[in-house]
């Protein structure tokens, strides 16, 4: 009997030429194909209004991780172009698919082949640049005419206009009246002397909805000068556009756009006068707050203009409001986003000295996470998880080997029923069947080993604390800093630092990676103690999700 070919579809569309029926016109006619075919279509994926420039898409990705699952024979689709343009993509997926035996047919060009995947990519490619080339110099023709030639600028709105024939005039834009308003006083506030910080705060107090919908942020306003992003240096509010300041490249490894800044000579700069917001005399007290931009020294290496990063930094969360808690001054730390977005997002402007933070954090690191009485409730919470679990073991393992026997003696049934004359024609896949099905039960049985009794190793506190110890006395020298402070980082989940009423002053949760925690008390990643064979990596990172009871967070009132 000859076999029926599973096929899947892929549809695709992203231009502004297309619309969602596009997807199921490619869908209707690639069923239509197989059909014809006497192909059998198992399943549909489709990516709408996405890029074939680029395999970050929902749908091909699925597509490629189930033909790892062998279940399709074929892929459809209406043309190579649809599974994607870039050259390099394209030959990549034919290379996946044909290592799994998986073929690729399109409507358009038929089987594809190697040949296919060198001249149809190359050409594909070539679109792809040559649209972009399209693109960029009708958006410069709509750039030298004031219009907007992408984007939208906080302060105006779209107009949307027909000409005679019925068709949109793209690029019309007027001053939207109260964004306007919101963008005079960011100027005048900024020129008086107020911070970007202290505006953002003031208007998200006020409820003044930011650019995105969502609340204000220091960056918002202040932007990159040289770029020329944020409100305090868009020159549109001047009446002066400029346009392709950025280009934007995909880096091949992510598919996510770079901006990169183009030479001034390649600005398109044009006056629009009926667009301005902000008179001349503002514009420049602002700028002349702004200060000469500084110049970075590139002959610093950047590892070395980066600010240090502390021995808990990227560990410390605002209990108000999730946020991260970073350095407001030298020596201190506070809320970020109380301090970007104001009291009105997040109330908790209590600050903390780095020197307490990390004398009190390494204290309890020492002494309080591996008590006697938390660890002795931790081994009875584990053994009785651990008891549930083998219990769960021991049911699935009595049902396997319940199959088991099953399909044996099902297998010996049809082996007398042929011995008794039945033809063995009639049996025969029914018997390929079960011995499959019984070759799978004993590989199961064979990995389902039941698991062996717990045992606690008694001087795990002991060892735990040593080890602790010595990694402290550790950051003193230079030698072995940075190494200790990345063990001790690692002993840690997160630092929640809470403003505790009515001394308005800091109560710290201490919360503690409970697998690093356990694997440096037993000495090592692999130690023999913790059961009666030697303990795995996998059972110790098992724990975090089974055994928290005698592991509570450690609070300090400060």
């Amino acid at each position: 009997m000859t076999k029926v070919l599973r096929a899947v579809i892929y549809a695709r569309f992203s231009t502004d030429m297309q619309r969602d029926a596009s997807i199921a016109d490619q869908i209707r006619s690639c069923r239509e194909h197989a059909a014809r075919q006497g192909i059998d279509v198992v399943e549909v994926y489709s990516d709408k209004a996405a890029s074939g420039a680029s395999l970050m898409r929902s749908g091909i990705q699925k597509l490629l991780h189930d033909a790892q699952e062998k279940t399709f024979d074929i892929v459809l689709s209406e043309a190579l172009d649809r599974l994607s343009r870039n050259q390099a993509d394209i030959a990549s997926i034919y290379q996946k698919l044909q290592f799994r035996n998986v073929m690729i047919e399109t409507i358009s060009e038929g089987t594809i082949s190697e040949m296919h995947i060198g001249l149809k990519g190359t050409m594909n490619s070539m679109f792809l640049k040559d649209l972009a080339l399209k693109t960029h110099r009708g958006l410069k023709g709509r750039a030298l005419q004031g219009k907007s030639a992408g984007g939208k600028a906080y302060g105006y709105h779209n107009v949307l206009r027909y000409d005679a024939a019925g068709e949109p005039i793209r690029g019309e834009r007027k001053v939207d009246p109260a964004e306007s308003d919101v963008v005079r006083r960011i100027f005048a506030d900024y020129a008086t002397g107020l911070s970007p910080k202290k505006i953002a705060e003031a208007l998200n107090s006020e409820g003044v909805p930011g650019p995105s919908g969502r609340g204000w942020g220091a960056s918002t306003l202040h932007g990159n000068r040289e770029r020329g992003t944020g409100i305090l240096n868009n020159e549109l509010y001047i009446g002066r556009q400029i346009w392709n300041r950025l280009s934007y490249v995909k880096d091949p490894e992510t598919g996510k756009r770079v901006s990169r800044l183009n030479p001034q000579e390649e600005w398109v700069v044009t006056d629009v006068p009926e667009l301005r917001i902000i008179d001349q005399e503002l514009w420049d007290a602002a700028r002349s707050r702004q200060g000469a931009m500084r110049v970075k020294d590139t002959s610093i290496p950047i590892w070395d203009r980066r600010r240090p990063m502390t021995l808990f930094s990227g560990l410390m969360t605002c209990g108000t409001c999730g946020g991260g808690f970073s350095k407001i001054s030298q020596t201190s730390f506070g809320c970020s986003t109380a301090r970007n977005k104001g009291k009105a997002v997040c109330g908790n402007m209590a600050t903390i000295a780095q020197a307490e933070l990390e004398r009190l954090v390494l204290d309890a690191l020492q002494t309080q996470l591996m008590d006697q009485k938390a660890l002795a409730v931790f081994c009875e919470e584990y053994a009785r998880e651990r008891n549930r679990l083998q219990s769960q073991a021991c049911a699935a393992r009595a049902s396997l080997e319940k199959e088991l026997a099953t399909a044996k003696r099902d297998h010996a049934k049809l082996i007398d029923a042929i011995i008794a004359g039945v033809p063995a024609e009639q049996v025969k896949d029914r018997m390929l069947t079960l011995d499959a099905r019984r070759i799978e039960l004993e590989g199961l049985l064979a990995r389902t080993a039941t698991p062996s009794p717990v045992r606690i190793h008694p001087r795990m506190a002991e060892t735990y604390r040593a080890k602790v110890v010595t990694m402290i006395d550790k950051l003193k020298h230079p030698d072995g800093m940075l190494e200790a402070k990345e063990a001790l980082r690692g002993l840690i989940d997160r630092i929640v630092l809470q403003p505790t009423a009515p001394d308005g002053r800091l109560a710290i949760h201490l919360e503690g990676a409970l697998a690093a925690l356990l694997m440096l008390g037993l000495g090592g990643a692999r130690q023999r103690g913790l059961s009666g064979e030697s303990q795995a990596v996998e059972d110790i990172e098992e724990l975090v999700l089974v055994a928290g009871v005698g592991f509570e967070p450690t609070t300090f009132r400060l």
